[in-house]
């Protein structure tokens, strides 16, 4: 009865350490990507495009810079980290109304999101870009696949800005998001 009792308990415990990070069911995933990106903040090596109405000299595209702010013509250093890319508009867009441009018009769009990176068990362990919709299969799959010696039924993620790692179960759902840091543990047997 206490063998029963401990299974039930790891069961309703691994269920349970799931929740934190979302996977998408299968015709979410559109759906799921669209609210990453709305609700995506910014940090340290995102690159945005940033247009202001009428100003070309003032559009192109900006870094996100290791101290999470970016330098702007006329206003300056504009903190980034922790915006989306809506609040950076409206930001900049107040900076510019104090007495640079009259009625400026400013939008903001994510060019290209932080890195992601996969380890361990895998052929090409390294640094790659972050689509919108990423999966760790397709993350595994840009690191030229599993080795040999590979733990193909779960990995190792750290999410961006969280300090540990959380054994998650490969499925073709689990995303990945800006930032995380995938591990592919090696098997024993």
């Amino acid at each position: 009865m206490k063998y029963w009792l401990v299974l039930i308990c790891l069961f309703v415990s691994a269920c349970v350490g799931n929740q934190a990070y979302p996977t998408a069911a299968p015709g979410a995933a559109a759906e799921d990507s669209a609210a990453v990106i709305a609700d995506y903040q910014l940090a340290p090596s995102d690159k945005v495009r940033i247009a202001v109405f009428n100003e070309p000299t003032l559009s192109g595209e900006y870094v996100v810079g290791p101290n999470g702010s970016i330098s702007f013509p006329l206003v300056g250093e504009v903190e980034a980290q922790g915006l989306t890319a809506a609040k950076l508009g409206a930001t900049i867009q107040s900076k510019l109304a104090n007495g640079f441009i009259k009625d400026p018009n400013v939008s903001v769009e994510v060019v290209s999101f932080r890195p992601i990176y996969v380890l361990g068990e895998v052929n090409k362990a390294g640094q790659y870009p972050y689509s919108a919709g990423l999966t760790v299969l397709n993350a595994i799959s840009s690191a030229e696949g599993f080795t040999y010696r590979a733990q193909k039924k779960y990995v190792f993620i750290t999410r961006s800005g969280a300090s540990k790692e959380v054994r998650m179960e490969v499925t073709p759902s689990l995303r990945v998001y800006p930032g995380d840091t995938i591990r592919v543990a090696e098997r024993y047997f």
